[in-house]
């Protein structure tokens, strides 16, 4: 069984997608927490669930390293073999990084690399892009820049606003992730040979 810590900023709807589909005996990974960098509507997912949570104030600490350096020990308590990023609205330190790679992956509302960034939907409606997408990423030290595990093209229809096509892109979202997870506990997707084969060759 693979056991999965989620990172989250918000409501959590992705969390809330990944505790529905771990509920059934027959998926083959197990949320055994649930961390913020604040106060986090999500944390009632996690409570419904019976899903313990912790929180990291990212306001609490004078660095983003420190903040950074407290997340990773209290993700160190619980040992995950997978670390999700659902909704967490803050670029991890490097050290971070290096302490869970390969095993973090980010879910984007985008196409990657189309529209990385924090306003992926926005950009897209911007740019009067014709369709957009939904990715799913192995976190590295960019922005939205790790090597993609699994994408999907989503429309964008005329009259679309950020609202409507963010909604539409978000199922797509949550189906994927579900389904990289299931693939990285069940051996078919390895995310060592991923990170590997996307490394930058040696000096």
């Amino acid at each position: 069984m693979l056991t999965v810590a989620v990172l989250i900023s918000g409501a959590g709807s992705n969390l809330r997608a990944l505790l529905e589909a771990a509920a059934d005996p027959q998926y083959p990974a197990e949320i055994v927490v649930v961390g913020a960098d604040r106060e986090a509507d999500g944390f009632a997912h996690a409570e419904e669930f019976g899903i313990p949570s912790f929180m990291v104030p990212f306001d609490a600490f004078d660095s983003r390293e420190r903040w950074g350096a407290e997340l990773s020990s209290q993700l160190s308590v619980w040992r995950p073999d997978l670390v999700v990023l659902s909704g967490l609205m803050r670029l991890l330190p490097h050290a971070v990084v290096a302490d869970w790679s390969p095993r973090i992956v980010n879910t984007h509302p985008a196409h990657l690399p189309e529209f990385p960034g924090a306003h992926a939907v926005r950009d897209a409606l911007a740019a009067q892009a014709t369709r957009t997408g939904a990715s799913v990423i192995l976190v590295d030290d960019g922005v939205d820049t790790g090597p993609i595990l699994a994408q999907e093209r989503v429309p964008v229809l005329p009259d679309d606003d950020e609202h409507t096509l963010h909604a539409r892109i978000k199922p797509v979202e949550r189906r994927l992730l579900i389904d990289v997870v299931r693939r990285i506990a069940d051996g078919d997707l390895d995310l060592d040979a991923v990170a590997a084969s996307h490394a930058p060759p040696a000096p």
